[in-house]
Parts: structure tokens; C-alpha cells; sequence
């Protein structure tokens, strides 16, 4: 109970931190990457906001044991830049710059939707729905790694 309320209360500040700034509005969202038109730098802030709290704040919740809420933190293990983070960026730019939303504001948009929501909602699930068709292909043809318990082929064990 209190993990679903500390998660509504975070969603909720997310999506009071989007409309405040304007990002739930994409013509802000494409006048700050208009380099050549009427370019609004004001998303830097927020930005600059974020990264800035994350930077003061991460060191120390990394530093205890486990999260408030939860049994364990759940960071990634990948370290490596490879084609998939690249190809996946990109991607993520392109429908970001074309069309000014981004799933974090899309979601609050819900609340109020337009004509422009439901033409990129449908597009971005099906994206997500392909990312994850893609990763389960990829999976199926990496080899299984052998088990950690049993010698693995060309050991002497």
C-alpha cells in the first residue's frame, strides 16, 4: 500500500513538474530544437533542474542499502555503447523532434487529450510493442550461457 501511494505521489509531482515547465506542450518542446527559428532555450532550465538534482541526490541514495520502498535498487548492468542504445536514441530523437511529445508528457496529456495525442499514442506503443518483438528475437539467438554451477565447455573442471 505505501509503495503504490509513494509511487502515485511521485507520478503525480512528475506530471505537475511536466505542465509547469511546459513540456506537456509541444510547440515549447519543438521551438527549443528549432535551432534555426524561434528557438526557446527555457527547456535548459529544466534540464539543467534535473540533472542537477539528480547529480546531488544519486550519490547519496546509491550509498544506502536498499531503497525506502523496495527490497533492492534495479540499475542496469550494461555499461557498453553498442547499436541497439544508438539506433534506439535515435530513433527516440526523431519522433521526439517530429512530433514534440515525449512519452513522460504523453502520459499526463491523457488527463486532457487532443487529436495530436491520439495519433502518437497508437505509434508509440506500436514502437514499443516492435522493441520488445526484437528483443525477444534477439535473445532467442544469443547463445545460453552455461551454468554457473557446471564446468563449461573447454574447462579442465
Amino acid at each position: 500500500m505505501m509503495r503504490n501511494l509513494a509511487s502515485l505521489l511521485a507520478g503525480l509531482t512528475f506530471g505537475f513538474g511536466l505542465a509547469l515547465s511546459g513540456m506537456t506542450h509541444p510547440e515549447k518542446v519543438l521551438n527549443f530544437l528549432d535551432v534555426t527559428g524561434t528557438r526557446d532555450a527555457s527547456l535548459l532550465f529544466v534540464l539543467g533542474g534535473a540533472v542537477g538534482v539528480t547529480l546531488i541526490t544519486f550519490r547519496f541514495i546509491l550509498r544506502q542499502k536498499k531503497p525506502l520502498l523496495a527490497e533492492r535498487f534495479f540499475l542496469s548492468e550494461e555499461t557498453k555503447i553498442d547499436r541497439p542504445l544508438l539506433l534506439g536514441a535515435t530513433l527516440f530523437g526523431i519522433g521526439w523532434g517530429i512530433s514534440g511529445y515525449c512519452p513522460g508528457p504523453v502520459i499526463a496529456l491523457i488527463a486532457a487529450p487532443n487529436w495530436e495525442l491520439w495519433a502518437f499514442l497508437p505509434a508509440a506503443l506500436a514502437g514499443a510493442l516492435v522493441e520488445k518483438l526484437l528483443e525477444r528475437r534477439s535473445q532467442a539467438n544469443r547463445p545460453q550461457a552455461a551454468p554457473a554451477d557446471s564446468p563449461s565447455e573447454g574447462s579442465c573442471g
